[in-house]
């Protein structure tokens, strides 16, 4: 549906509804990692308008926080510190450039090559994989309260209808949250201190962050699912839209615009922002696929951003309630690579998809470290490296040895 058969005030409703299937998603990554939860509003609104206007206007995608860099911060932060991390999230944007420009140059093809789903696949499993310790230290601090807020996602997730199933999450918060009131473990100290109105801290004390190769190169091999995943999303959501996104605007400018956003979250303290599926599929519902009314969303965002007692509500949210959340969304995170597998019919007879996979998922979950003098680098990133070495240095016609 075109927004001009949309009054202004359906589009405003329509583009408030589609933040609050976002909103989510957007805040618990800030919530998980230490960042401020408005001011990964405030980058995923600025963020998204950025990305429009790479992109002529023309792709109606929403920019959220991205999933994926949940544990490589957590390591980073670390490692290095906040102000560390932010500048290795900058890498992220480096990524997201060259692969514009290497789309621009010689197409899909050799990134096909360098990222087929063989690679893509067992990364994805291990970004979601990687996150369940964290899951699990924060829902042990109140099972109840994890549980409740578990079984409320679940229950929405199954039985939900319409706008209702693209938001297990916040179902989840809202009812774990309103338990936790009436069980008297919330401090609502911090609410009733705060204005009602003021800027994200990033916006009044900000910085640039402070370069470092170390976290720059950590956070790159990261990069590669969500680059790989933006690229089946602006798929998708040309398919909602009826339109080729990939062919007008081209998917090089998709690519620079995920990329600017994601720069700008690192200098301004927010988390990297991804293409957001949940948008799309509230689109695909309420057949509503005019940008137009994606920038009233991102501008809704920002607004929210600036809403002082709302981001002292999200710090007031105790850690087990997100936990439970985090249960399912990190085994959801780890389907997804599953999923992409499955789709994409990589074959399991073929010993070198098998030595691939095996080593990948080995490498990643068992905390792999390689290090040349100062350098290092573990992790998602150097399986997803070892990945990309495997796949261009094994033969492809090698099958599995009978049993």
């Amino acid at each position: 549906m075109e927004t001009e058969e949309l009054s202004p005030s359906r589009k405003v409703i329509v583009g408030i509804q589609f933040l609050f299937v976002a909103f989510g998603s957007t805040v618990i990554v800030p919530l998980m990692v230490g960042l401020d939860p408005a001011t990964a509003l405030f980058t995923a609104g600025i963020g998204t308008l950025l990305f429009h206007l790479v992109t002529k206007r023309r792709v109606p995608i929403f920019l959220g926080s991205s999933f994926a860099f949940i544990a490589p911060i957590i390591s980073a932060s670390k490692q290095w510190g906040m102000p560390g991390t932010l500048a290795g999230i900058s890498g992220v944007a480096l990524v997201y450039f060259s692969m514009s420009l290497l789309i621009k140059w010689r197409g899909r093809q050799l990134l096909s090559r360098l990222f087929p789903p063989v690679v893509v696949g067992p990364v994805i499993i291990l970004i979601g994989l990687s996150l369940s310790p964290a899951a699990i230290d924060m829902a042990k601090q109140n099972w109840l309260l994890a549980s409740i807020s578990l079984v409320t996602a679940i229950l929405v997730l199954t039985f939900g209808r319409g706008l209702m199933k693209l938001v297990p999450v916040v179902c989840g918060i809202t009812v774990g949250y309103v338990t936790a009131l009436l069980m008297g473990l919330v401090d609502l100290s911090a609410l009733s201190e705060a204005s009602w109105f003021a800027l994200p801290p990033s916006i009044t004390n900000f910085h640039l962050p402070q370069f470092a190769w170390k976290p720059f190169v950590f956070m790159i091999p990261v990069a590669i699912a969500p680059v790989i995943e933006h690229i089946g999303d602006v798929y998708v959501v040309g398919t909602v839209a009826g339109k080729d996104f990939v062919k007008d605007p081209g998917l090089h400018r998709t690519m620079f615009g995920d990329g600017l956003a994601c720069l700008f979250a690192a200098f301004f303290g927010g988390p990297p922002v991804t293409t957001y599926s949940e948008v799309t599929g509230a689109m695909q519902i309420t057949r509503v696929t005019h940008p137009q009314v994606i920038r009233i969303t991102a501008i809704t965002a920002i607004i929210f951003s600036i809403v002082d007692k709302m981001s002292a509500l999200l710090h007031s949210i105790p850690q087990a309630v997100l936990g439970g959340i985090m249960l399912l969304l990190f085994g959801t995170i780890a389907t997804v690579g599953i999923q992409n597998l499955i789709q994409n019919k990589v074959d399991l007879h073929l010993t070198r998809n098998i030595i691939i996979i095996s080593v990948t998922l080995t490498m990643g979950i068992g905390g792999a470290v390689l290090s040349v003098g100062n350098f290092s680098i573990s992790g998602i990133g150097l399986s997803a490296l070892v990945g990309v070495a495997l796949n261009l240095l094994l033969p492809a016609n090698k099958q599995a040895p009978n049993k």
